[in-house]
């Protein structure tokens, strides 16, 4: 919707069908995002060859699990390499790489950029100001796709550290999955404030050891994407963490949000990463203990509050 309010030719991929044929005739997402209107320089399409067979950019906005199945039928229907535009959060499942790093596996003459920062798609949509981060490797793909997605209500910023823009991105929502069930427990606004400082710092700490700058993590695609994922009631993962709070378990928890929460397969990698690279991220491991061992999450929240005690000024130093 954006890049069509900004005057660019869109061709829409849906992957399933009868979604494709409401959004056909009602040219409205109504599973997704009901209310309100696709425009009419959307053209949407069912086969995927059609969607992106000459194309200058692809955008992908499927979930982490699928973005190395969809790069992969990409790359069978492109002759030259587009700009590929990651929109994607998360790691890949088993592999725990980087999206851009499973993307370039498959297509790998595209020049990838990753799009990142606080934007929920609801209001993105209704034109609410939103500020995000254009990130890669080639600088110059980078300024192209922000002077694509650029108007008066979006606003894009360049990075190019690709490391810290993708975990940053990818973190915040094991996060924001604690804050949620700091919600469910009862607990209050100092209680999502603790999570939330002492999440970032651990998000700095992993995507330090993984190679990039903390200095990201203060940033939109850091502890700004954090705030919002853990603030709104937008935010998937933060509803599915006060659910889990509240006692319901993993699996109903996932249906009953009805799309995919990816803190919970992104919890999973952060942890296995940070046993790789020896990093102490204590409300990942205590996340990960409730998602994948069944442990109470108020005994969870005890054992973190009473871990040795220590400084934070010697904690930030280390960063």
């Amino acid at each position: 919707m954006l890049l069509a309010k900004n005057g660019h030719k869109v061709k829409l991929w849906v992957y399933k069908k009868d979604d494709y044929e409401a959004i056909v005739n009602e040219r409205e997402n109504r599973r997704y995002l009901p209310g309100t209107a696709i425009p009419d320089n959307v053209a949407v399409y069912h086969k995927l060859k059609e969607a992106v067979t000459d194309q200058d950019f692809i955008l992908l906005a499927v979930p982490s699990h699928a973005v190395r199945e969809t790069a992969r039928k990409i790359a069978t229907h492109i002759s030259s390499p587009p700009i590929i535009i990651n929109a994607a959060k998360g790691f890949e499942d088993k592999t725990y790489k980087r999206l851009s790093q499973v993307i370039e596996e498959e297509i790998p003459e595209a020049r990838i950029v990753v799009l990142s920062g606080p934007s929920h798609a609801e209001e993105v949509a209704r034109d609410i100001p939103t500020t995000v981060v254009s990130s890669s490797r080639d600088m110059k793909a980078a300024e192209m796709v922000q002077d694509l997605f650029m108007n008066p209500a979006f606003r894009v910023y360049t990075n190019p550290d690709l490391i810290g823009v993708e975990t940053g991105g990818a973190l915040k929502n094991v996060i924001a999955l604690a804050a949620g069930i700091s919600v469910g427990l009862g607990y209050g606004d100092n209680t999502k404030a603790a999570l939330m400082t002492r999440g970032v710092y651990e998000m700095a700490k992993l995507g330090q050891a993984l190679g990039a700058s903390v200095l990201t993590f203060a940033g939109l695609s850091g502890i700004g994407d954090l705030i919002v994922t853990c603030t709104s009631m937008h935010s998937r993962n933060q509803r599915a963490g006060i659910l889990i709070g509240k006692g319901m378990p993993v699996k109903e928890t996932l249906e009953e949000i009805g799309m995919v929460v990816e803190g919970v397969s992104t919890c999973k990698a952060a942890y296995e990463l940070s046993k790789s690279l020896k990093v102490e991220m204590p409300i990942t491991g205590q996340l990960y203990q409730i998602l994948y061992k069944g442990k109470d999450p108020a005994s969870a929240v005890d054992e973190l509050m009473l871990r040795e005690k220590t400084h934070e000024s010697e904690k930030l130093v280390m960063l």
